[in-house]
């Protein structure tokens, strides 16, 4: 039988596996993670309602067409409390805890943003 593919590899050719394995490692815990966020925007009919922080807690309450929209902040997070759209995804999507994530609020046109230095959006609309 012929040669084992290992014996043909020379110690170069291992140095170059290492150095890819490395390089993977590093983009994946680097560059596809979102940093921590530090703030977070509300939007209400397209517009910005609010600015915050997400050092204190806080509660917002944003009027849209069919009624209040209730943002929950607490220090590096933040939610949709409740929402009068009639299928709640917003609020179902819980406690927004990574910069870019986003919970929209479409029926009542309402959104949430967190803000922080790796988001992982450059814009939003709809």
């Amino acid at each position: 039988m012929g040669a084992g593919w290992r014996e043909l590899l020379r110690p170069g050719d291992w140095a170059v596996v290492a150095l890819g394995a490395a390089l993977c490692i590093y983009a994946g815990m680097g560059l596809w993670t979102a940093g921590a966020p530090d703030g977070v925007i509300v939007r209400a009919g397209g517009k910005v309602f609010a600015e915050a922080d997400l050092a204190a807690a806080r509660r917002i309450e944003v009027p849209g067409p069919l009624g209040l929209t209730l943002i929950e902040i607490e220090p590096g997070r933040a939610r949709v409390a409740s929402d009068p759209g009639p299928r709640q995804y917003c609020v179902r999507q819980g406690w927004l805890d990574r910069a870019g994530a986003v919970a929209i609020c479409a029926p009542n046109e309402v959104s949430l943003v967190l803000t922080g230095r790796g988001n992982d959006y450059d814009s939003l609309g709809y």
